[in-house]
Formats: structure tokens, C-alpha cells, sequence
């Protein structure tokens, strides 16, 4: 045991002591959560040049109104009062009556669209205030280059309801005017549950929060995913090149291949346990300066380093496994690939979980002990309460899988790390871990 802790102090030491690990704790964050940054950077720039819309109201009624809504906004939104720059398009929405040849006329608005004469076009069916069952008459059409997320689809949402309520409202003989609350829309706003406080009293509700809902939990399971990362692959290209420049040779000579296999583990476990501890107190330090303290996920915490030991020791001893099958660069390419899968399979389905952690679902995906360190540990930095059995059982099954998966492992590197020339094959890997 005393050269595996030599050993895995000198791979400690090489990872650590490199200016590739420091950049690393740099780069590797901003790269995960690349995207969050750029939108946060951007969200305010918008493109604020006027966009001409053509409406061709077939009710009757409706593009009046919205022409009106429209100048009320342009008037009201699109400027910032405090430094009188302009922050939104205009809409210069325009009327246009309804033609004989209704394809037609759609086609002609199209092409203006392409040729950049206008930005979009409405149509607004003949039967929109009674539409069950009208089919086209009786819906909306927004037609644009990209309707689906266009900004200014949303917005005539408001407007066109709005109109067509009150026309509803008159034909039953309802003058709108007298009900001037009838559309406005009551939110309906997320709070925890209620509790007692230290005293016995009942405390104040707290208003939940999309961050500690979703955000919270996600960036610890990415976290999580980027700690088994930076360590899992590199073991298996590091246990390749020792191979094949005979480095390894020479360190069997002095210990057995278990030793060496434990001494690479311990090492790559250190590793990751210095980045996690770098990221967490970081991460804690942030949050109490911007006052946010309250969204740490204390519960997901205390078991982060005891689910990242144990998934890096399994895929770890997976990794050096089978880079200890590979006598060439090619080989250890071709064997990345199933290393990371069982790894990264889990970021199919995160975001049901995250919605709904204590449904049957997540909770069966968080017990296969493959899933366990990333699913489990999101679930628990979610404000719903996990049942304590459900980590505990969890823990039990990923512990079991972690000691076969280094029993195996062993088996396939005792003999593996000795074979030269031989490129790795399915058959041949089986065989090893089966006869050992």
C-alpha cells in the first residue's frame, strides 16, 4: 500500500503542479456554462430596427386597435427614459383589406417579406370571436421568416385578445368600460411550504425562485459532471502512454499491477477532490457576497464528495482498465467513446428530473448506480426534500458497483498492461476480466 500512496502522490503532483490544471479550473467552468454567460452578457441587446407589419383583418374590428396598442407602445416602450436610447423596434403596423383571392394574396405578402418590404404579416380569420370548429377562419396566422420566436408575435398576443374579449363583451350587451379590471391577468406567484421557526412560531412564507428551483440544482449536477471529467478520461490516456513509452514496465517492476492501478486511482481521486474543494469554496464565497447564501444547496453538498469519490474511482478503474489494453494513441481514441458514455447518458433526461425529483421516475433513475452521482445529487440541491433512504440506498448500490468495477478493472489491467502489439477487442477484454 505505501508505493500505491507513492505512487498516487507523484500523479497528484503532476496533475496539480502543471500550468494545463490551472488554466483548466479556469476555462472548464466558463466552457460548461458557456452559453448562461453569453445570454446574461446579451440579453439587453436586441435588434431595435423598425419593423413593418402588415395586418389583413377578416372580422373586422380588430386591426384598429392594435394599430392603436401599437403607437401606445412604440411611444411608451421603445425608448430608455434614462438614457434616451432607443431599446425596442418600433411596430409601424399597417391595414391591409382582405382580397378576392385569399391565396394569392398570402403569396404576394410572402414574397414582401422576402424581399425585405415588410417584416411579418397577420391574418386574422373571418371567425375569430366564435372559432370552434371555423378551421382557418376561425384562428390567427402570424406568418414571418421565424414566427415561432419572434418577439413580436408575443406581443400581439395582448393586443388582439384584449380586442377580441370586448368585442365579445358587446355582442352580449356588456359595456366593457364598466369592468376595467375584466383583463387584467392575476399571476399566480411560487412560495415554499409554510414551517415553524426556532420559537414554535409559524413562520413567513419564502417566495421560491426559478434559480433555486432549477438553476441551483443543474450547476451542481454540471459540477459533478465536470469533476468525473477532468479526471476519468485523462486516466485512460496517461495509462496508454506509459504503456507504450515502457514507463510502465519499470514501475511494475517494483510493485505489483494492483498497487499500480490503486496508486493512479488515489491520485486522479485527489485531483478531483482539490478541483471540487477549489469550485465549492468559490462558489460559497460568491453567493454570500451577492447575499444569495439562501440558494446553496446544503443537503446536495454533503454528499457531493462522497458521490464524486466513488463515481471517479468506478469509471476511473474502468478507464485504466482498458487504457492499459491500448499499445497505441488509436486505440485509446477508439475506447474514450464507451468510457464517457454511461458518464454522459444521464443529460438526456436531467431536465425531468430536475422538474419533478421526487416522481417515480427520477427516483428509479437516480438509483441505477450508473445515473447515481449526477441524478441523486441533483435531486437533493432541489428544494423538494429527498427521503433520506433514497441517498442512503442509493450510496449502497453505487458502492457495490464501485468495488466490482475495480475488481473487474483489475483483472483486465493485471494482464492487460503486459500485452504489447495487440490492438483491444470486445472478445478478448471479456475473456480477461472473466479468467482474470
Amino acid at each position: 500500500m505505501r508505493k500505491a500512496l507513492v505512487l498516487a502522490g507523484r500523479e497528484y503532483l503532476a496533475s496539480v503542479r502543471t500550468k494545463g490544471f490551472i488554466i483548466g479550473l479556469i476555462i472548464a467552468p466558463v466552457m460548461m456554462s458557456g452559453s448562461l454567460i453569453v445570454f446574461l452578457l446579451f440579453k439587453d441587446r436586441v435588434d431595435t430596427a423598425d419593423k413593418r407589419i402588415v395586418i389583413v383583418d377578416r372580422a373586422g374590428g380588430i386591426a384598429s386597435w392594435v394599430i392603436g396598442a401599437a403607437e401606445r407602445r412604440n411611444a411608451t416602450e421603445t425608448i430608455d427614459t434614462a438614457t434616451g436610447q432607443k431599446v425596442k423596434p418600433r411596430y409601424a403596423i399597417v391595414e391591409e383589406p382582405s382580397a378576392a383571392d385569399r391565396r394569392q394574396q398570402l403569396l404576394d405578402l410572402s414574397a414582401r417579406v422576402e424581399r425585405g418590404d415588410i417584416h411579418a404579416f397577420i391574418v386574422i380569420g373571418s371567425a375569430v370571436l366564435h372559432p370552434e370548429n371555423m378551421g382557418e377562419e376561425g384562428r390567427i396566422a402570424y406568418h414571418a421568416r421565424n414566427a415561432a420566436v419572434d418577439d413580436a408575435r408575443r406581443w400581439f398576443f395582448g393586443p388582439l385578445n384584449d380586442r377580441i374579449k370586448q368585442s365579445r363583451l358587446q355582442e352580449a350587451g356588456i359595456d366593457p368600460s364598466r369592468m376595467p379590471d375584466l383583463f387584467w391577468n392575476a399571476a399566480v406567484e411560487p412560495f415554499g411550504l409554510v414551517t415553524r421557526d426556532e420559537s414554535g412560531a409559524v413562520g413567513k412564507e419564502r417566495r421560491s425562485s426559478e434559480a433555486e428551483a432549477l438553476l441551483a440544482p443543474i450547476v451542481t449536477m454540471l459540477l459533478m459532471l465536470l469533476m468525473i471529467m477532468m479526471s476519468v478520461p485523462g486516466l485512460l490516456n496517461s495509462m496508454m502512454e506509459e504503456k507504450t513509452q515502457r514507463i510502465a514496465e519499470v514501475l511494475l517492476s517494483s510493485m505489483t499491477p494492483f498497487e499500480m492501478m490503486t496508486g493512479k486511482l488515489i491520485g486522479g481521486v485527489a485531483v478531483s477532490l482539490t478541483s471540487a474543494t477549489i469550485y465549492l469554496v468559490g462558489a460559497v464565497l460568491v453567493l454570500q457576497s451577492l447575499a444569495l447564501s439562501g440558494h446553496l444547496p446544503l443537503q446536495a453538498l454533503l454528499w457531493f464528495p462522497v458521490y464524486m469519490l466513488l463515481a471517479v474511482v468506478m469509471y476511473g478503474a474502468m478507464a485504466l482498465a482498458l487504457g492499459a489494453t491500448c499499445s497505441e494513441p488509436k486505440d485509446a481514441q477508439s475506447l474514450t467513446f464507451p468510457v464517457i458514455l454511461p458518464i454522459m447518458l444521464p443529460m438526456f433526461f436531467y431536465v425531468l428530473v430536475a422538474r419533478e425529483p421526487g416522481g417515480t421516475f427520477a427516483t428509479w433513475m437516480s438509483l441505477i448506480p450508473f445515473f447515481t452521482p449526477l441524478l441523486m445529487t441533483l435531486r437533493l440541491a432541489t428544494p423538494e426534500t429527498v427521503p433520506w433512504w433514497q441517498p442512503v440506498v442509493g450510496l449502497a448500490g453505487l458502492a457495490g458497483f464501485t468495488y466490482l468495477f475495480v475488481f473487474l478493472g483489475a483483472r483486465i489491467f493485471r494482464i492487460g498492461i503486459l500485452v504489447q502489439g495487440t490492438p483491444p477487442k470486445l472478445s478478448r477484454i471479456v475473456e480477461w476480466m472473466i479468467r482474470g
